[in-house]
């Protein structure tokens, strides 16, 4: 088993989200909540399990005052579109979309349907919303925005004789781009070389690490849902060449990753269940703002860090 250490730090000059004050359910109202989820892997994962224990925190429980249609797409977009067509078909309450294609091909089906997303790092540049303050459109929820510039000095400071760096993502994915556009300009700043390294497919994903080995000095990589998804495959060509992967999640170190500043995504799903709370009793997506988690986790692989010979400096550790 992959040995996790995980510490807790401050990130207020993230933090737009607020508490919440829950107001009791309807007596005999049974609220319907389609849920699509665009692939398996333990941050996705993690953000559903976070929703659906928030809403039972809030006093909505799964058969018996709500129901909740649960789909997964498996990664596949056309299974997304297919997946929205039903959910809109089941006249579902709101629909909560985790991760962007998934949010996407919901917004582009409906604009009536309340739509609650999750894992979406910047729903203004995925088209999602007029604006991350004032959403203006029946979408809203909680964005998975992860410290890419802490990442990047993360990075540095593990493996301070870095000089060059391949920024491993999928060129398809928005989010990617966008967090890779964030690491990039930390990079400038540290004088770090980089180099892009893309995948669009989970098949050219050995390959591309494997053209890396003895060319780069470490990976980043963002939350990236493929990436994520094939990090087992990713750290088997890794490890063994000792190149360390500082990644934008937990669940990535989990899978043989070094190294993150990450946000928790079960606590993320939490906080985006307390919105479905809200517009259940009746507030507007359009007037709810983006919201975003005000703490983010350090965590690394102990097993990792010791078979590619990297020692975590103390400081971190506190």
């Amino acid at each position: 088993m992959k040995k996790i250490a995980k510490f807790t730090l401050a990130l207020a000059a993230l933090a737009i989200a607020g508490t919440a004050t829950f107001a009791k359910p309807k007596k005999n109202k049974v609220v319907k909540i389609g849920a699509i989820q665009l692939v398996e892997h333990p941050a996705l994962d993690a953000s559903y399990k976070g929703f659906v224990d928030g809403l039972k925190d809030a006093g909505y429980e799964d058969g018996k005052n709500l129901k909740i249609i649960y789909e997964n797409a498996q990664g596949e977009q056309s299974n997304c579109v297919t997946i929205a067509d039903k959910l809109i078909s089941q006249r579902c309450d709101i629909i909560f979309a985790i991760a962007t294609p998934a949010a996407q091909a919901v917004a582009n089906k409906t604009e009536n349907i309340p739509i609650l997303v999750t894992a979406v790092t910047d729903p203004k540049t995925a088209g999602l919303v007029e604006s991350n303050e004032k959403p203006g459109t029946n979408v809203t929820g909680t964005s998975d925005l992860t410290p890419c510039a802490a990442q990047i000095q993360l990075l540095k400071k593990i493996v301070p004789n870095a000089k060059k760096v391949a920024m491993l993502y999928c060129s398809s994915e928005e989010n990617s781009r966008f967090q890779i556009n964030l690491a990039k300009t930390e990079c400038d700043k540290l004088g770090l070389s980089y180099v892009d390294a893309t995948v669009s497919n989970t098949n050219e994903v050995q390959q591309v690490v494997q053209s890396l080995v003895g060319k780069v000095d470490a990976i980043y990589t963002p939350t990236d849902n493929m990436i994520a998804s094939t990090m087992a495959t990713v750290s088997l060509i890794t490890t063994p060449a000792k190149i360390p992967v500082i990644c934008g999640e937990e669940g990535m170190c989990k899978s043989g990753g070094l190294a993150t500043f990450g946000i928790n995504y079960y606590e993320l799903g939490k906080q985006t269940a307390k919105m479905a709370v809200e517009i259940i009793n009746g507030k507007k997506p359009r007037n709810m703002p983006i919201q975003y988690l005000d703490t983010c986790d350090f965590t690394y692989n102990k097993e990792t860090a010791e078979a590619i010979g990297i020692t975590i400096p103390a400081d971190l550790l506190k």
